[in-house]
């Protein structure tokens, strides 16, 4: 992460299956949205209440965003680091529109209530050439 940058960690829901989609040249990019609804207990009701959700939109790129759209979907609970990037264009009609979304870094399930089974090798573990980066199982380098 670069300085100035403002990271974000999101706890909540994906709103719907993510869009997986390739760039012209290539790159993976997925988009999905993700819900994050605070619960407060009421002591006078004994129950759980719902507070106001949060919608957040992300966008995951390259292998992340293909691991994205084949791990998760609809309601799926995850757990997610990133980035948030403001958005700014202009409309047809020539007025100014701007919006936050968050460049997901990392991503996983929540295994609060549920339980999920990884399946492959890990990228980022060292193969039996010592690789650590697993390239040769398909696994990437680090941008840096």
């Amino acid at each position: 992460m670069s300085f100035g940058e403002t990271p974000i960690t999101v706890i909540g829901n994906l709103t719907a299956d993510p869009e997986l989609k390739f760039t012209d040249s290539g790159q993976a990019l997925a988009k999905f949205t993700v819900a994050s609804t605070p619960r407060t207990f009421d002591k006078d009701s004994g129950q759980w209440r719902d507070g106001t959700s949060t919608f957040f939109r992300c966008a995951a790129w390259r292998s992340l965003a293909e691991h994205v759209a084949e791990s998760l979907t609809k309601g799926s609970r995850v757990v997610l680091s990133g980035r948030i990037r403001q958005h700014d264009w202009k409309t047809p009609e020539g007025e100014n529109r701007s919006m936050l979304a968050v460049e997901v870094d990392d991503i996983g399930a929540s295994l609060r209530f549920t339980t999920v089974a990884i399946n492959g090798k890990a990228a980022g573990k060292p193969d039996a050439s010592g690789d650590p980066w697993n390239t040769a199982g398909g696994g990437e380098k680090p941008p840096f």
